[in-house]
């Protein structure tokens, strides 16, 4: 008889337990997701808040142009470096996000032969190419490269990291009989 009685109890409290640890990943959830999904946020407003190439190519100033995409990880992992490189030096050098999933930017993918990313191409102020970054960096590293863009120095240093996306073949603006486009 008694165990009878201890039943309801122990299914009371499970039921209890199971809304308590669901409303704590409700609740969790809401307030981390800023956290969870910074990096991501972050790829979308560089190409939203992105000088235009042409103009950044023609106003005299440093030129810091990065390929990604909001598929790779490596580009996540590094948006909030970049971001912080961006907010102090914006008012100096120009900063250029192209979108390699974007077909309007095909010609800078093949002029400046980009087949992993995220990839860094920094100019000097004449539009030389001083440095291009291909893969994961240090922030220190880009942020050094940054400050000599004012030297004259002329010769291009290609700094490759391992921990890189290859791009994926974009064929959505592609027609064939099928795709009713």
């Amino acid at each position: 008889m008694q165990s009878e009685n201890r039943e309801p109890f122990l299914n009371r409290n499970l039921k209890l337990i199971l809304v308590s640890l669901i409303a704590v990943i409700i609740v969790s959830s809401v307030f981390f997701r800023n956290f969870f999904f910074q990096s991501t946020y972050l790829l979308k407003s560089f190409g939203e808040l992105s000088v235009d190439p042409e103009i950044a190519f023609n106003n005299k100033k440093p030129t810091f142009l990065e390929f990604y995409a909001e598929w790779c990880e490596v580009c996540k992992e590094m948006a909030p470096k970049i971001s912080s490189l961006k907010e102090e030096y914006e008012k100096d050098v120009n900063f250029v996000f192209l979108n390699v999933d974007n077909q309007k930017w095909s010609y800078y993918i093949r002029k400046f032969e980009v087949n992993g990313i995220p990839q860094v191409n920094l100019f000097d102020h004449k539009g030389n190419l001083i440095s291009t970054f291909i893969g994961k960096q240090e922030e220190i590293k880009i942020r050094d490269s940054i400050d000599q863009l004012d030297n004259d120095a002329i010769a291009h240093e290609k700094i490759l990291n391992d921990e890189f996306s290859v791009i994926k073949e974009n064929r959505n603006y592609e027609v064939s009989p099928r795709s009713h486009g």
